[in-house]
């Protein structure tokens, strides 16, 4: 008996931003995210994936739940991230475009060899790292 198999996929991740709303204009329109669900002063949630599947990313101002278990110190609990959204290769530069043309500072273009992608990076109002990585097209079968 082996250890057992976990579901492959991404569900959520979840940022702790100091305005939600501004936050979320951020998200949806320099980002371009599809929001879920309408925000509130304490949560906000995106589709990440396709609509209707379960990949989104949230938003929320105030504590998470089970933070008091946190082993580090009140106020260092929840930081600045880094994530990373998947962007077709025909999408990327658009991508970093659409976030320049809102006055947002992008870094890159980043090339990887060793996992064959091109990314961009920009921060968001909050500090968090997001990266607009884009792995290389398949080469076609002859």
């Amino acid at each position: 008996m082996g250890a057992p198999r976990l579901s492959r996929g991404f569900a959520e991740i979840v940022l702790i931003v100091q305005d939600v709303p501004a936050a979320a204009r951020f998200y949806r329109d320099v980002i371009g995210l599809t929001p879920e669900t309408e925000p509130t002063e304490a949560w906000a949630w995106f589709w990440v994936g396709h609509p209707g599947q379960p990949q989104r990313l949230a938003l929320h101002r105030g504590p998470l739940l089970f933070e008091e278990h946190s082993p580090h110190p009140p106020g260092a609990r929840w930081g600045p991230i880094h994530f990373a959204l998947q962007v077709g290769r025909a999408d990327l530069e658009a991508a970093a475009a659409r976030a320049r043309a809102s006055g947002i500072q992008v870094h890159g273009p980043t090339r990887f060899d060793w996992m064959k992608a091109t990314s961009y990076y920009c921060y968001d109002p909050d500090g968090n790292l997001l990266e607009w990585w884009s792995p290389d097209p398949m080469p076609e079968r002859g």
